[in-house]
């Protein structure tokens, strides 16, 4: 697969957080804007960025706050407080002058996507895809890892480390390659230890955001997500906002546009033509 050129530049949220963007794909295509989840970056959207079938589209992507090389914020509440996430895609959306994007989610990309509709609305962007996606922080809809999770915050890096590379091995029913599956854990590495400490207390407004939202939402969940829990999580976006569709990887963990990336890449560009045809 050739790599595709790759436009970089940044955005400055409201707060003063520094956040890395790059654009490849056709600039005047539908712009489609990824988020990617924890202890992940733009990275993460390499077999997106890269595929043929997509490269029509604006492909945007960036790295959350506390990832890749966006700034890092040693305050915790630049992390708990959901308000400065939703303001970081804002300025995504205005610094790159996406009319009407897709947003598409991946885990905490998901909740991202969220908190932005709970504190913005949907009037800026033509849909989203939640990929994996986190609805709430709540136990009944996450799998419990109570070791690796105290391990990603613990101060010693040995416990540390390992405890990274355990969580990214969760994200996958079959591995990546090993070239990618080791970047994906340079990635991890690279994250804000504030930001592992403090992320699992942001707040999340899925009833105003989700349950608010009236453009088109398609779910993706892997069947095999050892991360969310796949049934209850759906089940509860259903409940919020009765319109969303769901769709269920039988081969995939909690990365589906990683694992079955040829159905995911044309999923998502079904979904974006049809909000094009609107």
């Amino acid at each position: 697969m050739a790599q595709a050129a790759v436009q970089p530049y940044t955005v400055t949220s409201p707060d003063g957080v520094s956040i890395a963007v790059q654009e490849a794909g056709e600039p005047n295509g539908q712009p489609i804007i990824f988020i990617h989840g924890l202890l992940g970056s733009h990275l993460s959207w390499e077999k997106q960025v890269n595929s043929p079938e997509l490269q029509r589209y604006r492909l945007i992507t960036y790295d959350m706050r506390g990832h890749g090389v966006s700034d890092q914020p040693k305050r915790s509440d630049a992390y708990s407080d959901g308000r400065r996430w939703a303001d970081d895609l804002a300025a995504v959306i205005e610094g790159s002058a996406a009319q009407q994007p897709v947003i598409v989610g991946w885990s905490l990309g998901a909740a991202v996507t969220t908190n932005y509709l709970a504190v913005y609305g949907d009037e800026k962007i033509a849909g989203a895809v939640y990929v994996g996606g986190v609805i709430e922080l709540k136990p009944e809809q996450i799998v419990p890892h109570p070791r690796v999770y105290s391990g990603m915050a613990s101060p010693d890096l040995k416990t540390h480390l390992d405890a990274e590379r355990e969580f990214v091995g969760l994200c996958f029913a079959t591995r990546p390659d090993a070239v990618t599956f080791h970047r994906l854990l340079a990635n991890a590495a690279m994250a804000s230890e504030d930001m592992q400490n403090a992320v699992h207390g942001m707040s999340l407004d899925a009833p105003k955001g989700l349950g608010g939202m009236q453009k088109p939402l398609l779910l993706i969940y892997g069947a095999r997500d050892a991360l969310v829990q796949v049934e209850p999580s759906y089940n509860r976006a259903k409940a919020l906002n009765a319109s969303v569709v769901a769709k269920f990887y039988p081969q995939s963990g909690h990365s589906p546009f990683l694992e079955e990336a040829e159905r995911f890449n044309r999923d998502l560009a079904a979904f974006v033509d049809a909000l094009v045809r609107r």
